[in-house]
Parts: structure tokens; C-alpha cells; sequence
């Protein structure tokens, strides 16, 4: 892991109960240019986010085992953390739009890695015409 170029991507967290489905993911995400922090299920995905303050997205699986699944997990994050990123995704399950926090995304398994990447640039995008604040 740490194949992420400081300042070129963002911390995301990938939370995946399957091993190798959750370092594929990883890889995934890194190979993309960003860190990944890897979580096998919502309570340690809350942990973390609670534990760090440079997280900016979540990628996390539907269904999982444990006091709740990803979609439970993606609207406790949009409440407590609003600006981090939400991408959802499932091989079993397929998610309406409407249920999805505000701003987040639904991905079907089998995904390809330029998808995750593409979703990640996309939401993760920072204005860069914008001067950076004047500090006194």
C-alpha cells in the first residue's frame, strides 16, 4: 500500500467484509492516486472516521455483517461527517437513487477500476481557478 502521490488524490476509506474483494478495492483506490484506509465493517468505519479528520470519501459495500449494513453506514456519514464523499456498492443488491444520502453514488459489482476512479475524480474534484484565501 502508500502508492498514493502526496497531494494528487484524498484519504478514502474502503469498507468491504471480504478480504480480497477489500484489498482489490484498495489497490483499486491507490492505484488511482489516492490513500486508502481499508475497514471490514461499519463499526470500524466509524472508528476511523471518528479517529482521523482527513478522510474525504467512503466506499463502502452494501451488505455487510455487523449493527449495519453500507447504506445505514453511508447516511450515519452524511450526518456526522457532511462533506465526506459517499460511493455505495453492491453485486446483490441494487439501490434507487432516492435512497442514496444527498450526493452519493451507486456502483454495481463487477466494477471496473476506472469507474471507482473516475466517481472518486469526480466527487473528490476541487475548484482550482480559485486563488487560495488571503491569511493575515
Amino acid at each position: 500500500m502508500g502508492r498514493a502521490i502526496p497531494g494528487q488524490g484524498g484519504v478514502v476509506l474502503v469498507v468491504e467484509d471480504e478480504a480480497l474483494t477489500r484489498l482489490n478495492a484498495v489497490a483499486i483506490v491507490e492505484d488511482a492516486g489516492f490513500e486508502a484506509i481499508a475497514a471490514s465493517d461499519a463499526d470500524e468505519a466509524v472508528h476511523v472516521l471518528e479517529s482521523r479528520d482527513d478522510v474525504q470519501a467512503v466506499f463502502t459495500d452494501v451488505q455487510m455483517p455487523g449493527s449495519m449494513d453500507g447504506l445505514r453506514l453511508a447516511h450515519v456519514v452524511r450526518h456526522r461527517w457532511p462533506p465526506v464523499a459517499l460511493i455505495l456498492t453492491s453485486g446483490k443488491t441494487e439501490i434507487a437513487p432516492s435512497d442514496l444520502p444527498a450526493g452519493g453514488r451507486f456502483l454495481r459489482k463487477p466494477y471496473a477500476p476506472s469507474q471507482i476512479e473516475a466517481v472518486l475524480r469526480q466527487l473528490l474534484a476541487m475548484p482550482t481557478s480559485a486563488p487560495p484565501p488571503d491569511r493575515d
